[in-house]
């Protein structure tokens, strides 16, 4: 499926089983902002998921951003219970490599986690980022409420309109509510790894086009 091939997502019953319990524990804490990993949360933050490549990169430039509380890296989108690294790498369990996003929203909105999420990848790619290819480098947002819904689909719109004028292509990532694809937290080694190993391969890059932030602003 993925060597020699052009990627596709694996059907439902082609999917690996995967497992009921996970096969490691998670870190406790973030190994940069000091916060737990897993929920629950604090009163008042809020949950955003994204996928947007490699998620070694992608996890750093949202824990660099003001107001992010915590982040974790994980599989998102796909079939397999509690999948291991290298199943989803095999393109056989439907998951994306994704990047959890607990934060304050009273020091930093919604949309403006779609900035940087837009920004910091390029999203017209489909089943890749730049040389990473495959399934599990798809670009995607898992929302956790009609509100994100609604602002993701609307950034979205916006972000075509100023690719389009630049000479991109059309936007390939899903959007989909995470109530129904749920999260599966990566390995300890994976969670921030460029915090650990800070010559690490990062593997994202964006457009180079600025994103329009809020609905405001779509015209």
């Amino acid at each position: 499926m993925m060597f020699g091939r052009t990627p596709q997502l694996p059907a439902p019953e082609q999917a690996l089983k995967g497992r009921p319990t996970p096969e490691f524990d998670v870190p406790s804490r973030h190994t940069v902002l000091g916060n737990p990993l897993l929920g629950p949360y604090p009163d008042g933050l809020e949950t955003a998921d994204f996928g947007m490549g490699c998620f070694w990169g992608a996890e750093r430039t949202f824990w660099q951003t003001d107001g992010v509380w915590t982040t974790l890296v994980g599989y998102q989108g796909g079939y397999t219970e509690n999948p291991a690294y290298e199943e989803a790498c095999s393109g056989l369990t439907g998951h994306t490599e994704a990047v959890r996003v607990v934060f304050d929203p009273s020091v930093v909105s919604y949309e403006q986690l779609l900035k940087v999420f837009w920004e910091n990848h390029d999203p017209t790619q489909g089943f890749r980022q730049g040389n990473d290819v495959g399934t599990q480098y798809r670009s995607a947002i898992y929302t956790h409420s009609p509100a994100q819904a609604a602002a993701a689909e609307a950034s979205r719109e916006a972000y075509q309109k100023v690719l389009t004028y630049s000479g991109h292509s059309t936007i390939t990532t899903e959007i989909l509510p995470a109530d129904t694809r749920p999260f599966w937290p990566a390995e300890p080694h994976h969670q921030q790894y460029l915090d650990k190993n800070p010559g690490g391969y990062c593997g994202i890059g964006g457009t180079g086009v600025s994103c329009p932030v809020g609905v405001a602003k779509t015209d």
